[in-house]
């Protein structure tokens, strides 16, 4: 039984210590290279304080030499807290207020912006100074020895509906129940070859980081620049033989909406996994298409449940308007869908998905008040303490007993006396032929409700193809055009631009 992801490495290493474990550029690294970088990180951390369980940001491109890192502050009995180097420096300052790290490690691209920050000078430390320094074994053994699983291992810093931060707290064992979950599910093995589509400082990375270690297997780091252009991007999945993915739609969608599947012939790739937001069934369909033995797997979770909590292996055809569903509860989790009475929604009625299990966040890092709010007792249960996670997410079983997400608890509105999802709306704009990507937002002034698409469609023809979908209630009477819909620095669409762009 595994008490930390530090039993991965420690195993790989011991047992396939030549296997390549990363790769990014000209970088290429075995795994006993990995292991031994990150021994030295962790010695020259514990040199510099005795703190454990203290987390050290790091502030680094996304590079090989990252992941080397987040493992050393692992291996020093520390939490890791990846951030984007992009953000601005008053939201980073918002963060370090928040976190108050022990540590910031930084790269030489990054380190006049960590200069620039609310960080204390004497807490930066620039990586390559780490690097070749004698190992504490003895140490890092003792801490490897003194980990229990329900430890910290990562935060991850979402965003706020205050401005400020929150900062996920995600445990050792959170993370093996993924980790063994999608290897035994997915069938991993050493003959892997992973590509890295998202940032580090979002979880969506996480299966890339771990599943790769404890499979033994390889993992390409993607430059998010490759990402702009869909053709070279299969031609890198193609030269370098990549057969599976942990990408957010997203990246599927516009590799799809690009038609760059049928230039480039990836028939390596033969698992495509996706999290993070609804994935549409029109650009699912283009890639079961070009890639019909391919293996597609839907997974569903928030940050909060350790990026999957259910998860759903397409194997039957989908209309292009049809809802792909999210699935049965993953290992060692809980679902339930409780109505407004908290009491269990019924097969086929709408209500909000709870989760429960040690999937589960430890909660939000030095913000018990939030923590609170959606970390709470399970309202079947009175007898023992049983901590549910509320998602925010409505969902519904349909005939199949899968669950099928509907939309954000938020995102469902009151209009002309009716309650409404705007995600069923979105779905059935998603089934037009030339709408690459739209979403639904609600004008409390002037209650009206706002459909804001990209593509070379008449407003006319969308009126007609809803019609044909919805009752009139639902049709929206705010139609928006853009050439391209603004994404957040998670690959989503940013819904909060949208409202404050057109003051809703």
């Amino acid at each position: 039984m595994y008490t930390s992801v530090l039993n991965y490495l420690h195993d790989t290493t011991h047992n396939f210590p030549e296997n390549i474990a990363l790769i990014d550029g000209s970088v290429t690294m075995n795994y006993h290279e990995l292991n031994t970088r990150a021994k030295e990180i962790a010695s020259s951390i514990c040199l510099r304080t005795c703190a454990r369980k203290k987390p050290v940001i790091v502030f680094m491109e996304k590079t090989a030499f990252a992941v080397t890192t987040f493992w050393g502050i692992l291996y020093s009995g520390n939490v890791y807290v990846p951030l984007d180097v992009e953000a601005p420096v008053d939201r980073i300052n918002l963060i370090i207020d928040m976190i108050q790290p022990e540590l910031w490690i930084t790269d030489a691209a990054s380190l006049e912006k960590s200069k620039a920050c609310k960080i204390q000078p004497e807490k930066i430390l620039e990586y390559q100074t780490l690097l070749d320094q004698p190992i504490l074994e003895d140490e890092i053994q003792q801490t490897i020895r003194t980990m229990i699983d329900t430890d910290p291992a990562y935060i991850i810093c979402t965003s706020g509906s205050t401005g400020i931060p929150k900062g996920v707290v995600i445990s050792h064992r959170a993370i093996i129940d993924f980790t063994e979950e999608a290897s035994e599910v997915m069938e991993f093995s050493q003959k892997e070859i992973f590509a890295n589509q998202a940032p580090f400082y979002f979880d969506a990375s996480v299966p890339d980081l771990y599943c790769t270690v404890r499979n033994a297997a390889t993992l390409h780091v993607i430059p998010a620049t490759m990402f702009s252009f869909p053709v070279k991007l299969l031609e890198y999945i193609r030269d370098h033989k990549v057969n599976a993915i942990f990408w957010v739609p997203s990246a599927l969608i516009l590799v799809a909406n690009l038609r760059a599947l049928g230039l480039v012939d990836i028939s390596c790739l033969k698992k495509v996994m996706f999290c993070g937001e609804v994935m549409p069934n029109k650009q699912l369909n283009a890639w079961r298409k070009h890639l019909p033995t391919a293996k597609y797997v839907n997974y569903y979770g928030p940050s909060e449940t350790t990026y999957a909590s259910t998860y759903y292996i397409v194997e039957r055809e989908f209309s292009d308007s049809d809802s792909l569903p999210i699935g049965r509860a993953a290992y060692n989790t809980g679902v339930l869908i409780l109505d407004d009475n908290n009491q269990l929604a019924k097969p086929g009625d709408i209500g909000e998905l709870c989760i429960r299990g040690s999937s589960l966040a430890h909660g939000y890092y030095r913000n018990p008040e939030k923590t609170k709010e959606v970390f709470v007792q399970n309202p079947l249960i009175t007898e023992y303490p049983d901590t549910i996670y509320r998602t925010g997410d409505l969902v519904r079983e349909n005939s199949y007993g899968e669950l099928e997400y509907v939309c954000r608890k938020d995102f469902q509105i009151k209009h002309l006396g009716y309650r409404i999802e705007l995600g069923e709306i979105e779905n059935a704009v998603s089934g037009m032929a030339n709408i690459t990507r739209n979403c639904c937002l609600y004008h409390d002034n002037k209650k009206a409700i706002v459909l804001v698409y990209e593509g070379k469609v008449e407003k006319e023809e969308i009126l007609n193809h809803l019609s044909t979908k919805l009752p009139k209630y639902m049709i929206p009477s705010i139609l928006v055009s853009l050439e391209q819909l603004p994404m957040n620095a998670n690959g989503k669409i940013d819904r909060v631009s949208l409202k404050n762009q057109y003051g809703i």
